[in-house]
């Protein structure tokens, strides 16, 4: 069954919140401080969207602005949550007992598992970009991870690269799950080949634009695309920058 959908920057979710707000036990910062969520996936009681991607049950945009805005500490079970900084610096706490800052081209994946809790700030004046990934993990109850990356757009640039999942170099994960990214400045035409029928693509379009399967793209558009065994990435002169989410059902 083919359930290729294409999902346009202006048809994501959204949602945006005070620190002095309804979400204030939530969201902490500067009493000027906002946070932004535009919404590809969501689950449950949390902002609008389309209800997931296989095993990803979030795919938030998210920017932070004002200094100190972010989440206060919070708690998750039996999630595997994913975070990549488009901008900024992101300070990270988890009680895994890492304190870490991220800027651009960083990225981390935190493992909940049995129960773990974090705290996500921006103490600086520049806004925060960043884009969070919630994934359900094939175990539950696993004993808490934490770990990070770096993403290097000039030296691994016009090539798909692995970030996280079940492939050389990345951050491994316990999900039958690998996201990618995608950085070029060329006209080229690249073959992505999931794993099997029972995996599904994702692409989205963080920068410029790109064609996915005679798609066309543009900036914060996306398209998931299920039982096509090549997808067939076309990008132009221009620079693109793509996220790439392949996830069985």
């Amino acid at each position: 069954m083919n359930d290729t959908f294409v999902l346009r920057d202006s048809e994501r979710g959204y949602d945006h919140f005070l620190s002095t707000g309804e979400a204030s036990s939530y969201i902490g910062g500067h009493p000027e401080a906002t946070l932004s969520r535009h919404s590809s996936f969501n689950f449950g009681p949390y902002q609008s969207g389309r209800a997931g991607f296989g095993r990803v049950r979030v795919f938030g945009d998210e920017v932070f602005r004002g200094a100190g805005c972010g989440y206060n500490i919070h708690p998750h079970h039996n999630f595997i949550i994913c975070a990549f900084v488009l901008q900024g610096t992101l300070t990270h706490i988890n009680t895994v007992g890492k304190i870490d800052q991220l800027k651009q081209g960083d990225y981390y994946a935190f493992s909940a598992g049995a129960g773990g809790k974090h705290c996500e700030r921006n103490l600086e004046n520049e806004d925060v970009n960043v884009i969070y990934l919630w994934i359900l993990p094939d175990q539950l109850l696993l004993p808490p991870s934490y770990a990070r990356h770096h993403f290097d757009a000039a030296s691994q640039r016009n090539q798909i690269v692995p970030l996280v999942g079940r492939a050389d170099g990345a951050l491994r994960i316990s999900q039958d799950l690998r996201v990618s990214r995608l950085a070029s400045d060329q006209v080229q035409t690249i073959d992505y080949l999931p794993a099997s029928p029972e995996h599904g693509v994702y692409v989205f379009v963080l920068e410029g634009e790109a064609s996915c399967n005679g798609t066309r793209l543009g900036r914060r558009d996306s398209t998931g695309i299920w039982g096509e065994a090549r997808i067939t990435i076309e990008t132009g002169a221009q620079d693109a920058d793509l996220l790439i989410v392949e996830s069985v059902r």
